[in-house]
């Protein structure tokens, strides 16, 4: 999508203007192909290069989730609404991919609400920093699509401020994502605003799920719980609530407090395990920090859990690597059987067997028969 609107807008600078204007969306009288064409129209190189830095930014994890074409689908669809909306409410042409990319940003929102984005200062020194991605998000609807943006646009025409189109496109970005994640047409993770949400109504038993079917009886079934116990409704066990910290610590980068969390809590429930790729995050963090028998317990964990995951021959080749390093020989030798069993790759079916080989061969060997 950023290399077609970069190539339209250079092919677009050799056209007349009043052939460019069939192309706008001329919102007294629009017509039909205008709402797709206005889309790939932008007033000048810092109004183009403006939009395609927050297409970038957020539009890449939302066209991983969705899928390619439902992504292209949804960024059209987000551009005609937008145009939809402001031609209800003005009578100016209108260019730029302002309301497709509003749509996306509303959709990453949803979709990924705690995720923190990695920004290039570039200012006397050159460094990185991290910035939640909500306050960028922020920073775009307020300060961007109202100040910056309409600054960067040379063409008087087209100058005026869309705040129709930009929040038609925020609306529709975010309702039909949440509906979307809601009735599980697109793929669920732990981290999306519904599951959010959900943990937050867990733990204060107030609020409903969502998507329930039949509202009136989640409060008829809340009501009951808080009817029959005195101190409230039912909360989490302290192993289920201690899950629910560390995948929090995880999703703000709180590494440390996350082990530190994860190691306290199997204390409690040796058989707790996170969702797939925070389990195998926790694990990692334990074997850098050199927590070795944490670490073979947590890849251990994992493997339980997600026994069939396409990863799971290399999460039984580290384990077994690290059980060695233990001395735990009877353990490495079983997990590096079945990972070299699942292997693919030469170097990695290489190593297997080496390891393979070393733990094998400090394991008992059997007594021999008594000569006769």
């Amino acid at each position: 999508m950023i290399g077609l609107n970069v190539a339209i807008f250079i092919v677009s600078r050799g056209v007349h203007d009043r052939v460019l204007d069939e192309f706008a969306l001329q919102a007294a009288v629009p017509s039909l192909h205008q709402y797709i064409t206005y889309q790939f129209q932008h007033a000048g190189w810092p109004h183009l290069l403006g939009n395609m830095l927050f297409l970038w930014i957020f539009g890449n994890a939302v066209c991983d989730r969705m899928g390619s074409i439902s992504y292209v689908l949804f960024y059209l669809a987000g551009g005609v609404i937008a145009g939809a909306v402001y031609t209800t409410v003005n009578d100016h042409a209108l260019v730029g991919a302002s309301g497709a990319i509003a749509a996306v940003t509303a959709a990453f929102l949803v979709m990924f609400p705690r995720v923190h984005v990695r920004l290039l200062l570039w200012f006397f020194l050159i460094t990185t920093f991290e910035l939640p991605a909500m306050v960028l998000i922020v920073f775009k609807i307020i300060l961007w699509d109202n100040v910056f943006a309409p600054s960067l646009q040379q063409d008087a025409v087209h100058s005026s401020v869309a705040h129709s189109a930009h929040l038609g496109g925020y609306v529709f970005g975010f309702l039909s994502v949440l509906i979307l994640l809601t009735i599980r047409a697109l793929p669920r993770h732990q981290f999306d605003l519904p599951a959010v949400w959900t943990r937050w109504r867990r733990r204060t038993g107030l609020v409903p799920d969502f998507g329930a079917p039949d509202l009136r009886r989640m409060r008829r079934v809340v009501s009951k719980q808080l009817d029959a116990e005195p101190d409230g409704p039912a909360q989490l066990t302290p192993a289920e609530r201690m899950r629910e910290d560390i995948l929090d610590r995880l999703s703000e980068h709180d590494t440390a407090e996350a082990v530190r969390l994860y190691e306290s809590v199997i204390e409690l429930d040796a058989e707790i395990v996170l969702p797939r790729k925070q389990q195998l995050d926790i694990a990692n963090l334990l074997n850098h920090s050199q927590r070795l028998p944490e670490a073979v317990q947590a890849y251990e964990s994992y493997l339980r859990a997600y026994p069939s995951g396409d990863d799971a021959p290399q999460v039984r080749l580290l384990a077994g690597m690290l059980s060695k390093r233990l001395g735990d020989f009877e353990r490495a030798a079983a997990l590096l059987r079945r990972a070299f069993s699942g292997l693919t790759t030469a170097a990695q079916r290489d190593l297997a067997a080496q390891e393979l080989r070393g733990a094998e061969a400090q394991l008992p060997q059997p007594d021999a028969p008594d000569s006769v």
